[in-house]
């Protein structure tokens, strides 16, 4: 693989139909690179990390990054807004907050890293292939 076949990354100032169009850069990023079966996961988490920075950043200004590893990808969504997510209680009543719940529920690992600076954070997720199912012992 060559280091583009390994990573997409891009800067964006989101918009009306960005989501859309950057679930579709993922899947097809994914399908090509042979993991097609993790897509649904990590469309809908990057969808929830996307719609934050709708959100919460002034300009709605974002880096994404996809970046495949063995059996899976890395996803991360960069910003200048130094305030960081923090998990709603999972209020069922609520009309938001349940985003990063839903981003844990269906990844293998997520997180947040503050940049350096103090000038923003990335929040990253990781989604992989399930292992194979292991054979049952025999009696």
């Amino acid at each position: 693989m060559t280091d583009f076949e390994t990573h997409y990354r891009a800067e964006f100032a989101l918009g009306e139909h960005s989501v859309r169009h950057l679930r579709r850069i993922l899947r097809l990023y994914l399908k090509g690179s042979g993991l097609l079966e993790v897509a649904g996961a990590a469309e809908l988490a990057v969808s929830e990390l996307l719609a934050n920075v709708i959100r919460h950043v002034p300009g709605r200004r974002c880096g994404i990054c996809f970046l495949l590893q063995p059996g899976g990808v890395r996803v991360e969504v960069s910003d200048r807004c130094p305030r960081l997510p923090v998990p709603g209680a999972g209020d069922t009543l609520a009309e938001g907050g349940r985003g990063l719940l839903l981003v844990e529920a269906v990844t293998e690992r997520w997180g947040v890293t503050p940049h350096p600076d103090g000038g923003g954070k990335t929040v990253w997720f990781e989604c992989g292939r399930s292992p194979a199912p292991r054979p049952a012992p025999r009696p």
